[in-house]
């Protein structure tokens, strides 16, 4: 498959769907880097070339599963995030939900937060408040993420919405 990719993106995402093979299997301190790129047909350096840690691959992952979600749901780039578009925030929480639990259960959680706060972050340089309120949002909306996934997902997307209404509109 390495000689087939296209794309340095598609090399990227296919050994991070190696990594996600391979955390089926073990612990992600006892994958090497070796299994990774054997694996996804690539070779030795495209890893050290592409990432510094086993980490950037999963938040790698997810950024490129949104923007392909995103494109899918034909949701338009976003120049702030509020309580009105939270839902889609977690309608594609919903959609990878094996993902999710795969990655807590390998205490990746920091790597998923670092995925979603490159997605929320202004994309170009902005002013103090906008950062801020970047920041604040998308450790806000990852709290709750991390709750709905403790919780197994009991609440479906809108119920997310709705709970995130309750507690910020007294």
């Amino acid at each position: 498959m390495g000689g087939n990719l296209k794309t340095t993106a598609e090399m990227k995402e296919t050994m991070a769907d190696a990594l996600i093979r391979l955390l089926a299997e073990k612990p992600i301190g006892k994958i090497t880097v070796p299994e990774i790129v054997d694996l996804a047909g690539v070779g030795h350096m495209s890893y050290f070339r592409n990432f510094s840690s086993k980490e950037e691959m999963i938040t790698y992952k997810l950024i490129r599963l949104w923007n392909r979600w995103a494109d899918e749901n034909q949701l338009s780039e976003r120049s702030s995030y509020t309580l009105e578009n939270a839902h889609d925030f977690f309608a594609f929480n919903w959609s990878i939900r094996p993902l999710l639990c795969l990655i807590y259960r390998h205490n990746l959680q920091s790597a998923m937060y670092e995925a979603f706060y490159q997605i929320m972050a202004p994309k170009q340089k902005s002013n103090a408040a906008k950062a801020y309120r970047s920041r604040f949002y998308s450790y806000g909306l990852f709290g709750l993420l991390d709750e709905w996934i403790k919780r197994d997902f009991q609440e479906s997307p809108e119920e997310m919405v709705d709970i995130i209404y309750k507690i910020s509109r007294p």
